[in-house]
């Protein structure tokens, strides 16, 4: 099978890109020819930003660059993982009018949201479902804090609906949740045309030796719940209880600042997944402190490949891929003390955490494997192969 991939690569580089990158290899290993076309998001400067903005709708520069690969290479499947801004909705036209079947990978919630994320000033948003124009957006400026730039984003939501871009021309799309496919189903695309495929991740041989401290891993971002976790740590007065923290992003300073008073935390910066991998599996709890709602959760899948449990708040599909008190628990997300309390119980009764580790590691072989993602990927395109 040939398969042309399609990226839309973000400034931050972060899991949509490995989980593709990832993807691309396992189906080359396996004897597929695989190609990419990647828009690199590095060339929007604050000069050309209102004029992407616009084309966000309709590129017909990126229209007639893969529309013109496709006539001279002729995949099976394009497979889009991210259209937005430069290459545009306009790709799926360029390949469907070839006679070549459309797979969209939903790694967000951006035909929904402006934003992307249902998340804003600290509190989930769901303000611009039901409404045809995503107008709320505009009007709390969700897009990088501009009205116009939302404008933008906004126009090429309503315009595709108006179009049943994603109805008619999209054959299949990939979700990586039950709750990520139900929030799209809800709000309007054709759960038919919905595929659940999770991301995965490589065997890391068996599971780890736990015991550890507990173990963050993610970007220090405001959605991603480092406050609350902070906070919780502030609270938590189990001697045992010790933390490392791996990441980057623009609430580094805070992260830094609670390190330097609290010797119980140790913040290591950004580590390549390698060196990450076995700190996860002397870890005694990864946690995954999202606030907005996670799509999938790759963090956690991670840490059930090294027989970690995971201490989570359960939102979005959070909540389905960790089952609280069999592979860790959940909290409420916000709720710093309630978080506080579980680390203290944890802490002074290690086995309890210990009695996780052999189902969090099962977990991973039943749905996280590459073998299992491979299998889903091959029936997901067949389908699509096979839609009229």
């Amino acid at each position: 099978m040939k398969i042309l991939t399609i990226h839309n690569r973000y400034r931050y580089r972060g899991g949509e890109d490995e989980s593709r990158e990832a993807e691309d290899k396992l189906l080359a290993e396996r004897g597929h020819e695989v190609r990419q076309i990647v828009f690199d998001n590095a060339q929007i400067s604050p000069r050309n930003a209102l004029k992407v903005g616009l084309q966000a709708t309709w590129s017909q520069s990126s229209y007639l660059r893969v529309r013109n690969y496709i006539t001279t290479w002729r995949p099976d499947v394009l497979d889009v993982h991210n259209f937005f801004p430069l290459a545009s909705p306009s790709i799926y036209y360029a390949a469907r009018r070839q006679g070549i079947p459309v797979v969209q990978t939903l790694h967000n919630y951006r035909i929904l949201c402006p934003a992307a994320t249902f998340y804003r000033k600290g509190e989930i948003c769901e303000d611009c479902l039901g409404h045809s124009t995503p107008w709320p957006g505009v009007l709390h400026r969700c897009y990088r804090g501009s009205a116009l730039q939302t404008s933008a984003v906004a126009l090429m939501i309503a315009a595709h609906r108006l179009f049943r871009t994603w109805e008619r021309v999209v054959s299949l799309f990939f979700v990586l949740s039950e709750f990520e496919k139900q929030k799209f189903v809800e709000n309007g695309l054709p759960e038919s045309k919905i595929f659940v495929k999770p991301n995965f991740v490589a065997d890391q041989n068996g599971i780890g030796s736990g015991g550890g401290p507990f173990l963050f891993v993610g970007r220090l971002s405001p959605e991603k719940g480092i406050v609350t976790l902070l906070r919780a740590i502030a609270c938590c007065r189990s001697p045992a209880a010790k933390f490392q923290i791996i990441g980057e992003g623009p609430l580094e300073p805070l992260v830094r600042d609670s390190a330097s008073k609290d010797t119980r935390i140790d913040y290591l910066g950004k580590l390549p997944l390698p060196e990450v991998m076995p700190m996860m599996g002397r870890a005694s709890a990864v946690l995954v402190t999202s606030e907005w709602y996670e799509t999938f959760g790759r963090v956690a899948a991670e840490a059930f490949a090294v027989g970690t449990p995971v201490i989570c708040t359960g939102l979005g599909a959070l909540g389905e891929i960790v089952e609280n008190g069999r592979t860790g628990f959940h909290y409420q997300a916000g709720d710093a003390e309630g978080l506080a309390r579980i680390l203290e119980r944890t802490s002074d009764e290690p086995d309890t955490l210990n009695a996780m580790r052999v189902p969090a590691r099962r977990e991973y072989e039943a749905k996280y494997t590459a073998k299992r993602n491979y299998d889903l990927l091959i029936q997901g395109y067949t389908r699509s192969i096979q839609a009229p």
